[in-house]
């Protein structure tokens, strides 16, 4: 463990401690948090609740467009936005910040300051809000900007000649991202930044004018607006968008990822709250193996220690403010505040060339009970302090950008070098980063590229994962991943792939991005003991698609062509009635529009649907419109199909994913229940959060209970389970293992809920069922030996709920028109393959239930 520190070391993650407490409700200043916590989670890691979020949020999400690059243009660029209407609803104004509706205006204002502020909307939110990216720098000519876009580029794609290009070295203007208010009610960064832009348009002095002749600074002024106004860490769809960088399902979080791509910061502040004292990254570790962790850290931290003395530079103490000292987690926290996933804003920017990144948590809460429980005056001083704290890391930020501006891109464009060059990772430690104390082994995190993944195209097993490898290759490339396909068979490592197979060269600038998407990840169980979110998130195994890892072998002379785009599934055969497989999301989205136009569907006996030659041009609409493939078939199927109705009591991922798949679905949760809810418009209830049937009423029981005498029932996780055991439906034990455990399972798929589905799974505290009862059939199992193939899954301390228990247990059971999962299939919108899974449950024990009450 680390040696060198200038504060004692704080002990591990300790799991029953929530992170308001830090954040004291009593009213003397001192109270906000005199004493050092250990740092925790912002919240439950599983989320409990019942989704309300509204089918507007989720056609908004799923259809919203992130606008497409412009042509380079001079700056400053000018843009005259519209008012918002005034609401007294935002929950920004009790605190004295900016509400949504007065950023428009001051943004207007600003760019009237000078010639160095320039506004761009680069979206919507899921609620429908604008997203304000403003840009701050010297001004430039038509033809100034285009050099910096052709900087940028050499820099990424032609690391070797950046490095000797005395252009880029005189002019190239190091690109600084700061990213406000990304959970909706940490709501100071806004303000704080909104301040740095308005000095920064009139600042006279020398420094500030060597600043921006030789940087860009981007400001996303609030990254959720729909959490702002509404006083929520989530957006109007219910996501943690901090969560959301490997799916990218949210329209805000793709507007994020499409800066990254245009502006390819050397620096980024993503601005958070609370933790006191003041939490400045680097990390603890795990660290992330897959991004050039010594050039990360190197910067990392010697910007960490500028916003630290800044922060503390302010005065504010303990028995005066209730302000700790700032912390930096890397020096002062042996585990608990990891960098591992990349679905957080800075450890995603890493994979685009950022070489400083950090998560700034600003020290004193005003939101959750501190909100609605505090005085105005007093949330107000805290509000104002944050703001402050906020501020000096912007400021102490930018004076350490001006000043090692060449370092920043020095780094940055040897990122890109050992990326395009294949070259090895450089592990951590006292020579290759030196002046970062105590770092040891426990921070040494490298990974071994493959020569190249290949998604094969044209063998029976790629021809199921049609839509899926899609999907996958247009991901990769939203990612900035570089694909390429083959225009004829060829052969890599002694394999023949067939014509139309992709390929992802691992000798490419972002390799680290293409990894850490493509590859299984690693079993962490043993290097921590606890982890501050998910521990595994392969799109290799959990989105569908075959995907194979190639490790050594030579592309020279393979016939590939670079693309933009994956090639088109969609295929209607001429003649003959229609079979449509169910193993991708985007097939149960195809059908369900196919019953939501009163098509004549049928089941077929191998888990696929037929669909009658009649109904062919509605397949081929369908067929282009979610890119699924049909072929001609002689079954006539067995039990026909009709849209179902489902009642859902679930996570916010998994309403998302629900409707993603086109299903009818109205929110549920006990208060619902309790208030009076209709059951004549349902078919099917689907159970995981925010449901329990103890709380309800005795009317609101009694009309449950009655709709499951006769229809079906999906549950997930410990609450679907309860529900269950309390309905009396399913026989079986459902076992609870470590609720801290998460990661990418390997599975047996054994029943017909679960044919076709990939074998391996997500799981986050993870659930199996034993002692099964008659009728009861194991849909699922996890796989014998450690199940566990990527993430972090321990035995609690007696020794239960580990792996090794879970080891050949049944994962997803049905029996009775009810289905029991547990595992995650549906987890924040994000293991796709898994998802028909789920649409299948709900199909067979809707149907199943209809049949047996009809007879």
């Amino acid at each position: 463990m680390r040696t060198t520190r200038s504060v004692p070391a704080r002990p591990a993650l300790i799991a029953a401690l929530a992170l308001a407490t830090v954040g004291s409700l009593l009213l003397t200043p001192g109270a906000a948090g005199a004493d050092p916590k250990p740092v925790t989670r912002e919240g439950p890691a599983v989320d409990d609740r019942a989704a309300q979020a509204p089918a507007s949020a989720t056609r908004r999400a799923l259809t919203e467009d992130i606008p497409a690059g412009t042509t380079t243009r001079a700056y400053p660029r000018r843009l005259v936005l519209s008012p918002d209407p005034a609401n007294p609803g935002d929950k920004s104004l009790k605190l004295g910040l900016t509400p949504y509706h007065a950023i428009a205006p001051k943004l207007n204002a600003l760019q009237r300051l000078g010639d160095r502020v320039s506004v761009e909307v680069t979206g919507r939110s899921a609620g429908g809000h604008r997203l304000y990216l403003v840009t701050v720098t010297a001004p430039e000519t038509t033809r100034q900007a285009r050099a910096q876009e052709r900087m940028r580029e050499l820099i990424r794609d032609a690391p070797a000649a950046a490095a000797t290009s005395r252009e880029i070295k005189r002019d190239y203007k190091t690109p600084v991202f700061v990213n406000n208010n990304i959970h909706g009610n940490e709501w100071e960064g806004t303000d704080a930044s909104l301040r740095t832009i308005e000095r920064l348009a009139t600042a006279k002095d020398a420094k500030t004018r060597d600043l921006l002749a030789h940087s860009r600074l981007y400001f996303n002024i609030t990254a959720n607006p729909d959490g702002r106004i509404a006083g929520t860490r989530a957006n109007a769809n219910g996501f943690d968008l901090n969560r959301d960088f490997v799916t990218a399902s949210q329209p805000e979080t793709r507007a994020m990822r499409q800066i990254e791509l245009g502006t390819q910061p050397a620096v980024l502040l993503d601005l958070h709250g609370y933790v006191n004292g003041t939490l400045i990254e680097p990390t603890t570790p795990p660290h992330g193996e897959n991004y050039e962790y010594d050039l990360f850290l190197k910067n990392t931290y010697a910007n960490a220690l500028g916003m630290e003395s800044a922060v503390n530079a302010l005065g504010y103490t303990p028995a005066k403010d209730g302000v700790e000292a700032a912390q930096i987690p890397f020096r002062d926290q042996e585990e608990g505040w990891d960098d591992w996933p990349p679905i957080f804003t800075p450890q995603y920017a890493a994979f685009h060339g950022t070489v400083a990144a950090h998560t700034v948590e600003i020290p004193l809460a005003v939101n959750n009970e501190e909100y609605d429980e505090l005085p105005v005056p007093e949330l107000r001083r805290r509000s104002a302090i944050n703001t402050a704290v906020a501020g000096a890391a912007i400021g102490a930020t930018l004076a350490h950008v001006r000043e090692h501006r060449g370092t920043l891109i020095t780094d940055q464009i040897e990122v890109f070098r050992r990326g395009v060059t294949g070259a090895a990772q450089v592990p951590v430690s006292a020579q290759t980063v030196p002046g970062v104390p105590g770092i040891g082994p426990e921070d040494v995190y490298t990974t071994r590229f493959p020569r190249a993944y290949v998604i094969p195209a044209g063998d029976a097993r790629a021809q199921r994962s049609g839509p899926a490898a899609a999907r996958l290759v247009d991901h990769l490339i939203a990612n900035d991943v570089r694909v390429t396909r083959a225009t004829r068979p060829f052969r890599l490592a002694g394999r023949t792939y067939p014509r139309g197979s992709y390929v992802v060269d691992m000798h490419q600038p972002k390799r680290g991005m293409a990894n850490v998407l493509l590859a299984d990840g690693r079993d962490i169980s043993g290097k921590v003991s606890v982890m501050y979110d998910i521990s595994g998130w392969s799109l290799g195994r959990l989105w569908g698609a075959t995907v194979e890892r190639v490790p050594s072998g030579s592309l020279r002379g393979a016939p590939l062509r670079a693309i933009g785009e994956a090639a088109p599934v969609a295929r209607v055969p001429a003649h003959g009635d229609l079979r449509l497989r169910l193993t991708d999301p985007r097939e149960i989205a195809a059908l369900n529009s196919l019953l939501r136009q009163g098509v004549a569907v049928r089941r077929a006996d191998d888990g696929s649907v037929v669909v009658p030659a009649s109904a062919r041009r509605a397949a081929r609409a369908v067929a282009r419109d979610h890119d699924v493939s049909f072929t001609a078939t002689r079954q006539t199927g067995t039990a026909p199909l009709h849209r179902l109705r489902v009642a859902a009591a679930v996570t916010p991922g998994e309403l998302f994913a629900l409707r993603e798949m086109d299903f009818d679905v109205t929110p549920v949760s006990t208060a619902v229940l309790n208030a009076g809810f209709d059951w004549s418009g349902t078919d099917v209830l689907f159970v995981s959060a925010g449901l329990e049937h103890a709380d309800l009423t005795g009317p609101a029981r009694g009309a449950l209970d009655a709709f499951l005498d006769g229809h079906g029932l999906v549950g997930r996780g410990a609450t679907g389970a309860a529900l269950n055991a309390a309905a009396g439906r399913l026989a079986v034990k459902p076992v609870e293992g470590n609720a801290d455990a998460n990661g990418v399972v390997k599975v047996t798929n054994t029943g017909g809920i679960t044919r076709g589905a990939p074998d391996h799974g997500f799981a986050y505290a993870p659930l199996w069922f034993t002692d099964p009862g008659p009728g009861v059939r194991v849909e699922q199992s996890y796989a014998t030996g450690n199940p566990l193939v990527a993430g972090h899954w321990r035995p609690l301390p007696g020794g239960t709920g580990g792996p090794a228990a879970a080891a050949g247990q049944a994962s997803v059971v049905s029996g009775d028109h009810t289905v029991l999962f547990g595992t995650e299939p549906l987890f924040r919108d994000h293991p796709k393959g898994e998802f028909p899974q789920v649409a299948r449950a709900l199909f067979t024990v809707a149907h199943s239930a209809s049949v047996k009450e009809s007879g």
